[in-house]
């Protein structure tokens, strides 16, 4: 109970700075103090605000990682961190972080061999200690249930049979519902995405993740009425409704996926892998509510 009364102290405390100055670091504080509360869509819209007056806070990219980890996005929580280490460089605090994601994402040997170099160096600490047992045991459980060998385990077909579900890498779980500035961090995360906006129906940008260098107002504004043109122009020859839009210029692609009360436009270079995109954004669109 003195946690809880200690975390809601902080957040009234940072609250109270962040309406004297929206413009102090301080976000980064209160959105880790609404982690730790559990409150984690306040603690992502806290952050995310943040990050765009402060896209260079590396802090604020780690607490952003956890926030994400937690919500068990993992591949948005890796993408956080690497940010963060494009900023300040690599550190203790950023490998530790990196391994637990790559306890939850199934890849153990990964986080082993940071876990170990961890600990190599700071064989007193309790919590990497624990992590390197976790990353340890886990894959030991999983061949042991799958049996002493595989030639011992051969069908009356001399075949060896499927590996059990329990074996197989961690899969993400998804939440049931994604917000649209979810489904924009996914984005970024793709690799050749320079910038991804939800734009509403009349155009204006409600949802940014911009680093393109453009201003994302302009472009979320002429992708609306490009939008509007393609779909009235569709309707005369009926071809049906419109559900997404590709532009290929000499340097650049803009994809505009229509949804309900507006679009997504994701920007990138040439060079993105537009396959890649679809398919890694079909898997988010129908848990992302927009109306």
């Amino acid at each position: 109970m003195t946690v809880d009364i200690e975390i809601v102290n902080r957040i009234t405390k940072c609250q109270k700075i962040l309406e004297m100055d929206p413009n102090s670091q301080i976000f980064a504080a209160l959105a880790e103090a609404y982690r730790k509360k559990g409150d984690l869509e306040k603690a992502f819209q806290v952050c995310h605000s943040g990050l765009r007056i402060h896209p260079n806070y590396g802090a604020a990219h780690l607490v952003m990682a956890k926030v994400n980890l937690d919500r068990g996005l993992y591949d948005w929580a890796e993408t956080e961190v690497e940010k963060a280490r494009q900023v300040g460089g690599d550190n203790r605090t950023i490998e530790l972080l990196s391994a637990e994601i790559n306890i939850y994402k199934g890849e153990f040997q990964a986080a082993i061999k940071s876990l170990k170099r961890l600990s190599a160096s700071d064989p007193g600490n309790e919590h990497v200690k624990r992590l390197l047992e976790i990353a340890t045991r886990i894959p030991e459980e999983q061949s042991e249930q799958t049996g002493e060998s595989m030639s011992s385990r051969l069908d009356e077909h001399g075949s060896a049979p499927k590996l059990s579900e329990s074996a197989a890498p961690m899969q993400v779980e998804l939440p049931a519902r994604l917000t649209p500035a979810d489904l924009l961090a996914a984005a970024l995360g793709i690799g050749g995405v320079e910038g991804a906006l939800f734009v509403n129906a009349e155009g204006l940008v409600i949802e940014s993740r911009w680093q393109n260098g453009s201003d994302p107002n302009t472009c979320g504004a002429v992708m609306a009425e490009v939008k509007k043109f393609v779909e009235q122009e569709l309707m005369k020859i009926s071809f049906g409704q419109v559900a997404t839009v590709l532009i290929e210029s000499s340097n650049r692609v803009f994809y505009i996926i229509i949804v309900p009360g507006g679009m997504f436009l994701i920007a990138g270079g040439n060079g993105i892998n537009l396959g890649s995109l679809r398919m890694k954004l079909a898997t988010l669109l129908d848990k992302v509510q927009t109306s």
